[in-house]
């Protein structure tokens, strides 16, 4: 008795687990952030901090050292831990990676000139997911780069405007504290004219002439 024997796809062999180490671009994604973070740190200089309370910079420098250092300190390890829990949270190392992954490989197949195309139904649900998954993470990544340098304009735009508006006060008292000199001068003038020998004078005379 002859039996049929119907062929089959073979089953897929498991994947490789995708690595949390971030790859190229996860690497690259990652150092993209820290550049921006620390640029806007720097546009925040203890300089500029500094030129916008004149007074305590004046007489107590390092008071105002040390409350410049941990609003910085405090700016940088917020920013950094949001970003990390956005990572962990949109698993962003892991998509990054898978998306490496099938990046390589198909310009490798491009390269060699052989297409190899396995059945979909031999393909794990992970990567069937992350295949499609790969053209939201790409927009993801361009729309996180985009706001980003966005942020990164806006707070070198915020603390342009501070300054000049600092400047601006600080130009402004300046001339009011020329003002009230002016006016102590003035005062002083008129106190020694009140006090002085000129008066004293003019009451010798006016005595003087009662008298006759």
């Amino acid at each position: 008795m002859t039996t049929s024997q119907t062929a089959h796809s073979p089953s897929p062999p498991p994947q490789p687990p995708v690595a949390q180490t971030p790859g190229p671009r996860a690497a690259q994604f990652q150092k993209l952030f820290g550049d921006a973070l620390k640029h806007t740190l720097r546009t925040c200089s203890y300089s500029k901090f500094s030129s916008c309370f004149p007074t305590p910079a004046k007489y107590a420098p390092q008071t105002l050292t040390s409350i410049w250092q941990q609003i910085t300190t405090k700016v940088e390890a917020s920013a950094k831990k949001e970003f990390e829990d956005i990572m962990v949270e949109r698993d962003v190392v892991a998509g990054l990676n898978e998306l490496e992954r099938l990046v390589a490989e198909a310009k490798s197949r491009q390269n060699s000139g052989v297409e190899v195309r396995e059945p979909p139904h031999t393909l794990p649900p992970e990567r069937l997911f992350l295949a499609h998954l790969a053209p939201y993470l790409t927009q993801t990544e361009t729309e996180l780069n985009a706001e980003l340098k966005r942020l990164q304009s806006e707070n070198e735009e915020l603390m342009d405007g501070i300054q000049s508006q600092r400047q601006e006060r600080e130009r402004l008292v300046g001339g009011l504290e020329f003002f009230i000199v002016d006016l102590e001068r003035a005062n002083e003038i008129m106190n020694s004219e009140v006090d002085g020998n000129g008066v004293r004078k003019e009451l010798a005379d006016i005595t003087s002439l009662v008298a006759r």
